[in-house]
């Protein structure tokens, strides 16, 4: 590894994780006036599945959905239904009883238990309050609206910058600069190989002429116990205040100014499904992967095209 790489002993395994899903999705309104935005299909599962599915494919074995009111659909899609299975199965439909079975098992592997979301606003909350299950471990948060594709599943990328640093890691992508405001953008220290770099602080959002490096931090972080000491002392503060909200991002510039902090610049695919555009362009990216529904999809552009 490169002079200047963190490399500690004794680090613990990440075992847990948090995906914050109590948001009411008002970038989607009115689409998500009854369906929870993370309910929301791409391809054939809703977005929050292929969530889990990654961290059950990177060995995560204990995630907490982190939700509020309205968001029963969540639970109702992962809880395990034999009765369905069966009737599936009494009519001959294999395939689909398997389906349904599978998803059934990924709450058994992932462990997913749900916990309400008090609190501040801000993203901050749902991570603290999932925190109290977690001790002195680290642990990831993953966003249920992005979806990625990748030969390493992006929480497994993270995983690895994490026992190669024992130190918090941000999910990173190349962006243009020119998107620079609609991102939280690294302060770059070095590069030590392998797109991991060292990084000093978040700029949020900043005009493209101020933007620090030419990276956006993309919703996939490892926190560890540092950090969420400090967003205890933000959420103190609040309840003695009353004014703001208690932001992941803060607490993580105020750790970076004592401690280091890593970014791991993600190898693959990167689908925001949180508003109606990159939705969109999420569905038929998917749609256009799959090997029935690509060729129809490309013979419909034909077709109109003709």
């Amino acid at each position: 590894m490169p002079a200047g790489s963190y490399v500690m002993i004794g680090r613990m395994k990440i075992r847990k994780a948090v995906i914050p899903a109590a948001g009411i999705g008002s970038r989607l309104l009115p689409l998500t006036k009854a369906i929870p935005k993370e309910m929301l299909p791409v391809g054939d599962k809703p977005v929050i599945e292929h969530t889990v599915r990654e961290l059950v494919a990177s060995g995560i074995t204990d995630i907490t959905i982190v939700v509020s009111g309205g968001k029963s659909l969540i639970q109702d899609h992962f809880r395990p239904n034999p009765a369905l299975v069966a009737q599936l199965r009494a009519d001959g439909k294999t395939a689909y009883a398997d389906a349904v079975e599978e998803v059934g098992e990924l709450s058994r592997l992932g462990h997913i238990t749900y916990l309400d979301q008090h609190g501040p606003y801000g993203n901050g909350t749902p991570v603290l309050n999932a925190a109290r299950n977690a001790g002195d471990e680290p642990m990831l948060v993953l966003w249920p609206d992005d979806v990625f594709v990748a030969e390493v599943p992006r929480a497994q990328q993270l995983i690895d910058a994490y026992e190669a640093t024992a130190a918090p890691v941000l999910a990173l992508m190349p962006m243009n600069p020119a998107e620079s405001k609609r991102y939280g953008v690294p302060v770059v220290a070095d590069d030590q190989g392998n797109g991991l770099l060292r990084i000093t602080g978040l700029m949020e959002k900043p005009k493209p002429e101020d933007a620090p490096s030419a990276y956006a931090a993309i919703g996939g972080y490892v926190v560890t116990p540092g950090i969420v000491d400090e967003l205890r002392r933000q959420t103190a503060a609040w309840y003695e205040h009353r004014t703001g909200e208690v932001y992941l991002t803060d607490a993580i510039n105020v750790h970076a100014s004592d401690n280091p902090v890593f970014g791991q610049v993600i190898r693959g695919r990167w689908y925001d499904t949180g508003n109606p555009g990159d939705y969109l362009v999420a569905q038929f990216a998917s749609a256009l992967a799959h090997p029935e529904y690509g060729p129809l999809l490309r013979g419909l552009a034909t077709d109109h095209l003709a």
